[in-house]
């Protein structure tokens, strides 16, 4: 099971010191080492067939990014103390920079100004839509109906006509455009908040507070 998840951003102390930690073959090399099990410094080095000093080296920068972690310690038989390596448990998560709070209180007034266009078209145009459609034909009877469709007892345009009663007996064109509105801004304010507790537990003031 993971142990911790951290999540990094391009640029920032901890990513520049993963970078320099796995800028070459060998770095890598190492890493996949461990990937067998807890290794100590001359294990490595025997393993790979490079110097103790090449070892001891990437196995310092991959300590400082956090990558790998010390196991446990053991006691040579010249009574020397010995650091068994393994790869730190955690899950590295790398994240766009994370904007201030400005820019995402200003995201937010672009997408209410939208929505305030939206209902007002919908309020506009809604109700042109449903006059069209009551004042559709219902049969053979009715002079505006095309002769071509003329013809039978008319359930067709019956059926048509049941419809636009059933539009108009619909709620009113002011209550759906309502609705349409507040339920969007509902969900607007819904993810605002959640940006903005988002933007407040990676700022640098919240990290200071939990280390502290």
């Amino acid at each position: 099971m993971v142990d911790d998840v951290v999540v990094i951003q391009p640029g920032d102390e901890r990513a520049q010191k993963i970078a320099r930690a796995m800028a070459s073959q060998t770095a890598n090399a190492v890493i996949q080492a461990f990937g067998g099990g807890p290794l100590t410094s001359s294990e490595i080095a025997r393993l790979m067939k490079i110097p103790i000093t090449t070892a001891s080296y990437h196995i310092d920068n991959l300590l400082d990014a956090g990558l790998i972690e010390v196991a446990e310690t053991r006691w040579s038989e010249k009574g020397r103390e010995v650091k068994v390596y393994a790869l730190a448990n955690q899950v590295l998560i790398i994240a766009p920079p994370v904007s201030d709070l400005r820019s995402v209180l200003q995201k937010y007034a672009t997408l209410f100004g939208i929505l305030i266009f939206a209902s007002l078209s919908l309020l506009t145009f809604l109700p042109l839509v449903l006059s069209g459609l009551q004042g559709m034909p219902t049969g053979p009877g009715d002079s505006s109906v095309d002769p071509k469709f003329a013809g039978g007892n008319g359930e067709e345009f019956s059926t048509l006509r049941s419809v636009a009663f059933e539009t108009a007996g619909a709620p009113p064109v002011h209550d759906l455009v309502m609705g349409f509105f507040f339920g969007a801004c509902a969900v607007l304010f819904a993810l605002l908040v959640y940006e903005v507790y988002y933007w407040w537990r990676t700022s640098p003031r919240a990290k200071k507070e939990q280390e502290g």
